[in-house]
């Protein structure tokens, strides 16, 4: 999305009490739900209406009516054992998405994590984790029409606000986080960012969006803001016992079934190599991509998973950013998907570490946080339906 970016900001500690920790702010530990128009069911996969499917013809036909530019149609797909490209990726990112396993941003250019996202799916399913073969033949079967024309709904404006301040202290006075545009509102619906949204519906279309109009957008099952209801999720008798790994090395959480057992592993020249399963590994259930803390403030280790609040506050305290102190000075943030925190908090029984959701879901992977583990807020809010309070988090 195109949004002001706040990168590195200090992740929320876990204590109510005063601590001297680098941590610069902190969730309020409550449910907080916010005033939406109407009451909406717990976020479902099901996918949203959907007008047509464009073809590659008509979403140039439309390109060209706002004097945009109009790329070249999408030829044939390509070799089914290579990863693809344009329309074919766009299907394949929609597919691992579905899956569970997330690619970062819908936008047609599958990179790195899209390849992690594979090897996730590759995995679970007992093929090489290399190959695209299976994949991309699953995916064109499930996804066969990449694109879809939504309509933005009623209740988009009520989640916008295009004079949003910048300023923590402005913000404070605010009684929501909310989206700066209905462009921004749709591109994280489905899973996208604004660049890609003007890509495909071009520029005057994205910025001048009202209530019922149409577009194109990636054909995913979409993030429904308004469906989050301020939910603190509770233990599960079968969610609780799984372990979350989270992968600072290629910034990654997976989430499995129970605590892994090892590969195992052959010394070569001394060297260990770690040998790759043989076998569908069935304990893996989900895969996300991540911006992990810094490596100064993260801690390795494992930990236990405490708590899981939607649309947490988030504690704004400039003293601790700059010198460690809980100062009486900090600002209450408001809830929203604009929050630095997003739309859940996740905490850990490691005081300050937790996994939530962002206001930049374009910028996973890249911007670094000083302590917590981001998720773009469509993978975040997913995470009560695969893990519970009570699970394991391992950080490596």
């Amino acid at each position: 999305m195109l949004r002001f970016a706040l990168f590195l900001f200090i992740c929320p500690a876990l204590l109510a009490q005063p601590v001297a920790t680098r941590s610069s702010a902190r969730p309020v530990l409550k449910a907080q739900p916010l005033t939406a128009p109407t009451e909406h069911p717990r976020p479902t996969l099901k996918a949203e209406p959907v007008l047509v499917s464009p073809s590659p013809e008509a979403r140039a036909r439309i390109l060209q009516a706002t004097g945009q530019p109009v790329p070249k149609l999408e030829p044939e797909p390509g070799p089914i054992d290579e990863l693809p490209t344009g329309d074919d990726a766009v299907r394949l990112q929609i597919f691992l998405d579905d899956s569970m396993f997330g690619p970062g941003v819908i936008d047609g250019k599958p990179g790195r994590f899209t390849k992690l996202a594979i090897e996730s799916w590759n995995e679970v399913n007992g093929h090489d984790t290399q190959s695209f073969a299976a994949v991309n033949t699953a995916a064109r079967k499930a996804v066969p029409n990449p694109h879809a024309m939504a309509v933005v709904p009623d209740i988009a404006p009520d989640w916008v606000d295009p004079e949003l301040p910048y300023k923590r202290s402005e913000q404070a006075e605010k009684k929501r986080m909310s989206y700066r545009s209905i462009g921004e509102f749709m591109a994280e619906r489905y899973h996208c960012d604004v660049p890609y949204l003007i890509e495909l519906n071009g520029k005057s279309k994205v910025y001048n969006l009202t209530p019922r109009d149409t577009l194109i957008v990636p054909n995913v099952t979409p993030f429904k803001i308004e469906a989050i209801t301020g939910t603190s999720h509770k233990s599960d008798p079968v969610l609780s016992e799984r372990h979350i790994v989270v992968d600072t090395r290629i910034n990654q959480v997976r989430i499995f079934k129970a605590a892994p057992k090892p590969l195992p592993v052959t010394i070569i020249d001394g060297e260990i190599v770690q040998q790759p399963a043989t076998r569908a590994n069935s304990a893996l259930v989900a895969s996300f991509p991540i911006t992990p803390g810094q490596p100064k403030f993260i801690k390795l280790g494992t930990w236990e998973l405490r708590n899981m609040i939607e649309f947490p506050w988030w504690r704004y305290d400039q003293s601790m950013l700059d010198h460690g102190v809980r100062s009486e000075n900090a600002l209450n943030i408001p809830p929203g998907p604009n929050s630095p925190v997003g739309i859940i908090w996740n905490g850990t029984s490691r005081s300050g570490i937790g996994l939530h959701g962002t206001s930049d879901p374009e910028t996973i992977g890249r911007a670094r946080s000083a302590g917590c583990i981001r998720l773009a807020n469509w993978d975040a809010i997913r995470l009560p339906t695969l893990v519970r309070p009570g699970a394991s988090v391992e950080i490596r």
